[in-house]
């Protein structure tokens, strides 16, 4: 059951905000969805947030629903991990509740509740196409760990999307101080084990044959590009396999919702052509 927490009219069409309880994760699970002007029912976009975000970051900040409402397309935003007081947590930024680097953990004390590829994947999908104007024509993106999510999720369930792209993501979590973090603490020590989630590999391995391209846009000012982001393994991983990718790097641009701001409306036009 989706309890519908509350709704605003924006750009003709409508944003509700609701909450309902995963089986996934066994936790209450909130997200936002945008609905364009019009009956429905509407193809969409997932789209993933960042380290330390919820449900309302990219609702609030993003500017997407001008664009959206354009191009006809609803977008779906969840919540980037389970919460509440049963759900295991960390004092840290970069682990536990708004962490989740949307993988289905496998050790204690995160295995409980943090399976979010099940939840993104299976329960977010079937809860907002049952509940909402949705049709089963869907395309992921997102931000930082939620753009590793987009990346990985899309290419992992490549059936279910039609489209990916990403604002500087976590290209190779297995290469990178955050990623080796957070795989280490949900899916153990054997890194073995964290190449299926990620992206540079999974891109390298073939898994993103079934796109035309991808799109990443990433700020050359970005305080996290060198030493988290990585986005030339990407790059490497596209040229060894033959797939197209498309990079656009962007001088003076850092790592916050002023940079998805100006491009949003890029990859919501990339992503409604692939929809249409």
């Amino acid at each position: 059951m989706v309890e519908i927490r509350a709704t605003h009219k924006v750009y003709g069409g409508t944003l509700a905000y609701a909450q309902h309880r995963s089986a996934a994760t066994g936790a209450p699970m909130r997200f936002s969805v945008f609905t364009p002007p019009g009956a429905g029912p509407f193809a969409y976009l997932i789209w993933l947030s960042g380290l330390t975000c919820t449900e309302d970051n990219f609702t609030t900040k993003a500017g997407a629903y001008g664009p959206a409402a354009k191009h006809g397309v609803a977008i779906v935003a969840p919540d980037t991990s389970p919460r509440g007081e049963d759900v295991a947590d960390d004092p840290a930024y970069d682990l536990g509740q708004g962490a989740s680097f949307y993988v289905d953990a496998a050790q204690a004390p995160w295995a409980a509740h943090f399976k979010m590829e099940s939840y993104v994947t299976r329960d977010l999908i079937e809860t907002v196409e049952s509940a909402f104007p949705l049709r089963p024509q869907r395309a992921i993106f997102g931000h930082s760990m939620g753009g590793h999510g987009a990346l990985t999720l899309g290419m992992r369930h490549a059936d279910k999307f039609s489209s990916i792209s990403a604002f500087a993501p976590i290209s190779s979590p297995a290469r990178c101080p955050w990623g080796e973090k957070a795989f280490a603490a949900y899916l153990g020590p054997d890194r073995e084990s964290w190449k299926p989630h990620d992206a540079a590999l999974l891109i390298e391995a073939g898994n993103a044959r079934p796109f035309d391209d991808i799109l990443i846009d990433q700020g050359l000012a970005d305080q996290f590009l060198d030493s988290q982001l990585k986005p030339e393994l990407l790059e490497a991983a596209a040229a060894m396999a033959g797939q197209k990718l498309t990079l656009r790097r962007h001088e003076g641009y850092d790592h916050s919702y002023f940079f998805m701001a100006t491009f949003i409306a890029d990859h919501i036009a990339f992503h409604a052509a692939r929809l249409a």
